[in-house]
């Protein structure tokens, strides 16, 4: 049985969604579509759309998100950065 394998974005694809109609981030090299979950962050949509269609690894690590922020992320993943446009640096 094969692997199925991750769908690839690169980073100027993330970056033309950068709207509440179509949000996408990149936090440690996973692209995550963050379009319905904009207006359920408890810290308010401006948060989430002022980091749209970037990478907001240091954002997301620096505010420190719960296990279950970090949960909840992982529910919105529809694939990765490619491997020429990742960073080495992935924060836990």
């Amino acid at each position: 049985m094969q692997a199925v394998s991750e769908r690839l974005f690169s980073r100027k694809e993330v970056s033309q969604h950068c709207e509440p109609h179509s949000c996408w981030v990149v936090v440690n090299n996973t692209v995550y579509d963050l379009t319905e979950f904009i207006y359920k962050h408890p810290a308010g949509e401006d948060m989430i759309l002022e980091h749209a269609g970037l990478d907001c690894t240091s954002v997301f690590q620096d505010v420190g998100h719960s296990k279950n922020a970090r949960n909840l992320l992982a529910k919105y993943k529809i694939g990765l950065l490619t491997e020429e446009e990742r960073t080495s640096t992935v924060q836990t």
